[in-house]
């Protein structure tokens, strides 16, 4: 039977920020966490939505559209095409789903690359 996901255990294996890394796979999508602290650049997906949700800490999505606050437990889906960027005064730990190979600057060219914990 395999084992089920820890992802408090998980966060505790590396300390960089807006580093993703991947726990899970699920129907071509990739499940990440990643630890916030200070601001993203803008940016946006031309083709998905970016879903957020907050494990631990808070963040503000600013976004083209106003902005969201989020504390743990909570999540938003940002929809593809709106410009946005996550922002976190302290670190916060959060929880990632995007498909698989999509870049989280929106751009291959300045994207985080992505590993497998």
């Amino acid at each position: 039977m395999p084992d089920a996901v820890n992802l408090k255990q998980k966060l505790t294996l590396f300390s960089e920020h807006w580093s993703p890394k991947i726990v899970s796979a699920y129907n071509g999508n990739d499940v990440m966490v990643v630890k916030f602290q200070g601001a993203f650049p803008w940016h946006k997906h031309e083709s998905t939505d970016d879903f957020f949700l907050v494990i631990e800490g808070h963040i503000r999505l600013e976004t083209e559209q106003g902005n969201v606050e989020l504390g743990p437990g909570e999540l938003y889906v940002v929809p593809r095409g709106v410009l946005h960027r996550p922002v976190a005064e302290q670190e916060a730990q959060v929880l990632l789903i995007e498909p698989k190979g999509e870049p989280n600057s929106g751009d291959p060219a300045t994207a985080a690359t992505k590993v497998w914990i």
